[in-house]
């Protein structure tokens, strides 16, 4: 039978999640198999996942980094020196899909940095089960190519790593695995089915600063704050104009790229969850999303917008 994941307790047999690539319902069997043998060669072999910059001089067309190959950064335009934005998509998501598209576009629009796609559709293209058991491991490969970055002249101080649903866990996993020393993670509507429980879930300690955007509590997202700052975005559930949960949980990368362009998501500082659900915040105003590395408040905020 089909599900109501906010009230999903791990007894039920099936329930349906969005795929990032095409925005539509994929139903979930929690008894199907797991593609381990994909997830074994993924831990030998980082370069099974794509590694893709985009700079202003090339903001449509990619050039590909090979972990491990010197000369594939070396002989490319990634600059040492300025911000390194990688992007990371969720379950069923690509390199060329909307939420990668509108973020590239956005950082580069807003500043003058380096973006990578980290393209994981490898594994993003197996059922969800495999896809959220993979998720340490592609943390840890993600994590070693960051370091290796690190080791060629880019600074931590310097990193921003930005993920989508199931993105949004390994973006942590990733900063876990660099010693918490990315400068800043921004989790977007980090997915919920599955998670509660789990010890590879997205934690504020993670990086030395991480934000959480949550748009889709009723149903896809996860709902607890679980980073330095957790914004809920018109109380977190269902978003306005989106008549589905679907419209809701992808709203995420939306919001984030509008507030990149326009710096313009004001939040109110919340005293609870209960102060999120009651539109009853009051607090300072604070910036969700946009590109600054060195934001630094902690606590949970509420913005109202379309």
């Amino acid at each position: 039978m089909r599900i109501n994941l906010k009230e999903y307790t791990g007894g039920d047999q099936f329930f349906y999640f969005p795929g990032d690539g095409d925005n539509q319902l994929h139903r979930v069997d929690i008894h199907e198999s797991v593609n381990n043998n994909i997830i074994k060669a993924l831990a030998r072999d980082p370069n099974i996942n794509g590694y893709l910059l985009y700079t202003r001089s090339h903001p449509k067309s990619s050039i590909p980094l090979i972990y491990d190959d010197v000369n594939s950064v070396l002989s490319s335009d990634l600059k040492m020196n300025k911000t390194t934005v990688i992007l990371v998509h969720g379950w069923l998501g690509n390199s060329n899909n909307q939420m990668n598209r509108l973020l590239t576009e956005a950082f580069l629009e807003n500043d003058d940095v380096n973006v990578i796609i980290f393209d994981w559709s490898k594994l993003a293209s197996q059922n969800y089960l495999t896809a959220k058991l993979a998720v340490a491991t592609l943390g840890k490969t993600l994590g070693l190519f960051i370091k290796w970055l690190t080791s060629l002249g880019v600074s931590y101080n310097n990193i921003h790593i930005v993920g989508f649903s199931l993105g949004g866990h390994i973006v942590g996993n990733a900063g876990r695995n660099t010693g918490s020393s990315v400068k800043r993670i921004t989790a977007l509507d980090p997915a919920g089915p599955l998670w509660n429980k789990d010890e590879n879930r997205l934690r504020k300690t993670d990086a030395k600063y991480v934000e959480v955007i949550h748009t889709n509590t009723n149903m896809y997202g996860y709902g607890q704050p679980c980073g330095h700052a957790d914004f809920y975005p018109n109380g977190g559930g269902l978003m306005p104009g989106c008549f589905f949960n679907v419209c809701s949980h992808s709203k995420a990368y939306v919001y984030m790229a509008d507030s990149v362009k326009y710096n313009n998501f004001d939040a109110n500082k919340c005293e609870d969850l209960n102060d999120v659900k009651s539109n009853t915040c009051s607090g300072d105003l604070y910036p969700m999303g946009n590109s600054d590395l060195n934001k630094s408040r902690s606590g949970i905020f509420r913005v109202n917008r379309k």
